[in-house]
């Protein structure tokens, strides 16, 4: 059975007056969108409202989004002058962003860069990543790397050079390696739960106000196949 975050079950990785990290749940919605489900945004708001017995409307500011069917680590601005300043760091591409991914077909190099050209469509809410630059085209850049061997599958550990729309689940489909899961993106059948095999698992950031590096590791989902990675 799915379990969503709410205000009583939230998985806290950092908090401080300025800022509170979570760790996402599959299905959680990052913010509002046309499904009118309760975003992510809205539980945290209403959990600081019970926490610190809040009188009024709550602030809280989206920084950056994770898909619904991935987990890990989102950020959340509690002060407006901690939004802009986390804005434009994750803009400029100065935090550090890693994740894991969980594929069938496993890469033939166990460690590559992968620079394509993506192109999204907002229709159908996807991204079609080319080899070479096509028409209305933003270069997507990450580098990989097997970090285990399970039973039937392979653990893919990701570092993003660039934050472009579905662009780990558009980049591994186009070199044969879907992840798990993911049926957009040309895996062969869903997950029960609805999710996809990438989880968010490490941050590190500059402290909008303090300047301290900080840095958060996510755990996965309890699962069957995530609890198989070490």
């Amino acid at each position: 059975m799915k379990i969503l975050s709410t205000p009583d079950n939230l998985q806290i990785l950092f908090e401080d007056n300025h800022l509170i990290v979570i760790n996402k749940r599959v299905g959680d919605i990052s913010q509002g969108d046309q499904t009118g489900d309760l975003p992510l945004s809205e539980v945290v708001k209403l959990y600081i409202k019970k926490k610190y017995n809040k009188p009024g409307a709550v602030f809280l500011g989206v920084v950056h989004r994770l898909d619904r069917p991935t987990s890990g680590i989102i950020v959340f601005a509690k002060t407006s002058k901690a939004l802009s300043r986390l804005n434009e760091s994750f803009k400029k591409r100065e935090t550090q962003k890693t994740y894991w991914a969980i594929v069938k077909n496993i890469p033939e190099k166990t460690t590559d860069t992968l620079d394509h050209y993506l192109v999204r469509n907002p229709k159908n809410n996807t991204s079609k990543a080319h080899i070479k630059e096509v028409p209305e085209s933003k270069k997507a850049s990450l580098t990989y790397k097997l970090i285990q061997k399970l039973d039937r599958y392979g653990v893919l550990e990701i570092d993003l050079h660039t934050g472009r729309h579905h662009q780990i689940r558009a980049q591994l489909s186009l070199i044969g390696s879907s992840i798990k899961g993911d049926l957009k993106y040309g895996f062969d059948r869903s997950n029960p739960d609805g999710g996809i095999h990438l989880h968010a698992r490490k941050l590190q950031f500059e402290h909008p106000v303090t300047k301290e590096i900080i840095k958060i590791i996510a755990n996965p989902p309890k699962e069957v196949l995530w609890n198989l990675v070490k």
